[in-house]
This record gives C-alpha cells, sequence and structure tokens, in this order.
C-alpha cells in the first residue's frame, strides 16, 4: 500500500485531516545484549523467543472537518500519543496514509524543540521559524508570545533551567500565536498550573471561533468536554467509538 504522510492532495474543501487504514508497530526487543545473543547461539531454534511486536494503530481511520476540535482519548497504551505524532509527520505509518490541509503547529512533548543551552528569547525565535514563522513575523508577535507565557523575567535565561511548567507557558505561548490552520496537543495542559491550564483553555476557544481545526489527547475528561465536540475512542489500537463526548467516555470506561 502507498504510504503518503501530511500530502496536500486528494483531500474535499472542507477536510482537514484524513487518516486511511493507518497501521504503525513497535518491537518490544529492539536490542539484544552480548548475553543475550550468546544464549540465542547456542539455543535450539525451536526454543528460540523471537522478538515481541507491540500494534500501536491497527488500520485506523477518521476524517476531521476543517473547524473541528476532536477529542482522542483512551487508557494508556491505547494508541492516542502515537497517532497524534503520524498526524504531525514526526512518525510515519508503516501502511496507509496521513492527509492533512494547512499548517501544523503541535504541543506533544513539554520542551520539544526547545535547546537547551539557547536563551528563553532565543527559543522563541528558533521555534517561530520552525513553525514557519517569518522574523519580521516573530518581531511583531513577539511581546504577546512573552505576555502570555507570563515568564518575563526569565526571557534572557538558558532554558536548561527552566521547569516544566515554564517550557509549557513558553512552548504554549510560541503555538497559539504562529496561528496554524491545524493545532495538535498532547497531555501538555496537565503540566502547567490550574490558572495557566485556565487561561490556555480560553486562549483555545478563541482560536476556535476563528476556525482553527484541532485534536486533542487528554485523560482530563473535564477539558475535553470544555473543548471537543467530538471524540475518537481508541482500545486495543483500534477506533471503538466516534461520537458525542459524553458518550465517549461511557464507551471508554466499559473498555477499561
Amino acid at each position: 500500500m502507498k504510504k503518503q504522510t501530511n500530502s496536500k492532495l486528494t483531500l474535499p474543501d472542507n477536510v482537514a485531516i484524513q487518516v486511511r487504514n493507518v497501521c504503525k508497530h513497535f518491537s518490544l526487543r529492539a536490542n539484544s545484549s552480548i548475553k543475550e545473543l550468546i544464549i540465542k547461539l547456542f539455543t535450539p531454534k525451536s526454543k528460540r523467543h523471537n522478538n515481541q511486536e507491540f500494534h500501536a494503530l491497527d488500520d485506523i481511520s477518521f476524517t476531521i472537518n476543517q473547524g473541528e476540535t476532536v477529542g482522542l482519548i483512551g487508557v494508556n497504551g491505547s494508541g492516542k500519543s502515537t497517532m497524534l505524532k503520524m498526524i504531525s509527520g514526526v512518525m510515519q505509518p508503516d501502511s496507509g496514509e496521513v492527509l492533512i490541509r494547512g499548517k501544523i503547529a503541535g504541543l506533544i512533548e513539554v520542551g520539544a524543540g526547545f535547546a537547551s543551552e539557547l536563551t528563553g528569547r532565543e527559543n522563541v525565535y528558533l521555534n517561530g521559524a520552525i513553525l514557519g514563522l517569518s522574523e519580521q513575523q516573530i518581531n511583531e508577535r513577539y511581546d504577546d508570545i512573552v505576555a502570555f507565557s507570563g515568564i518575563e523575567k526569565f526571557m534572557d535565561t538558558e532554558v536548561k533551567f527552566y521547569s516544566s511548567g515554564m517550557f509549557l507557558r513558553l512552548a504554549f505561548a510560541v503555538a497559539v500565536y504562529s496561528n496554524p490552520d491545524i493545532f495538535l496537543i498532547d497531555e501538555i495542559l496537565a503540566v502547567g498550573d490550574e490558572t495557566f491550564q485556565h487561561k490556555c483553555i480560553e486562549r483555545l476557544k478563541e482560536q476556535q471561533k476563528h476556525g482553527q481545526t484541532m485534536v486533542i489527547v487528554s485523560h482530563s475528561e473535564d477539558q475535553i468536554k470544555a473543548l471537543c465536540s467530538r471524540c475518537i475512542v481508541l482500545a486495543h489500537s483500534h477506533v471503538i467509538f466516534d461520537g458525542e463526548p459524553e458518550e465517549a467516555f461511557k464507551v471508554m470506561r466499559k473498555n477499561l
């Protein structure tokens, strides 16, 4: 099967993301120690244990329209974060395809994309450039980014000294002010304090009014219900439900 990721081709006009028959698996024993290799050498083939494969995603398909905010929910290990990485392009599917329309910004891991030896100020320019902003655009938005982050006093401090909460504040501020077409969030709001979480949610609601497409992974039922009009439930590497958030959490709890 042809694999095509982050293509802007063959999508209907109202579709932002289309996932078609995506599969992804990982080897649970990718590496062997010298001891294991010696044991394997002197063990009859009939008694050897082959490396096990974990199927993170198995024939996953769904479509997200432009302007939708969709929650990806499920227990740990159900494939949520892997699916988000497929959409972002961080990972490639083993088979199937992920088609997207527009510019993506993601908050998938706290501090991802930050250079630890650079200051907060320098990282704003670095991450802004990675997200497709010109230097002039970053200059124009810099004060708003810093004000939203609330860490003005630390912008000339190397980010290796930042707490996870400070990482979150700056990463979120840069991402939202890059004005992406598609915004991906993976459990990122669980790091910040309650006041900043509320600030982020209110900002995301503003982005929704402007037609931004969002995909959110979170274990917080309150956050999902506050932001999402639709939920996709993953279990055992498959989609088991796609619909209203209230019903989605009932389905997820039945499959714990």
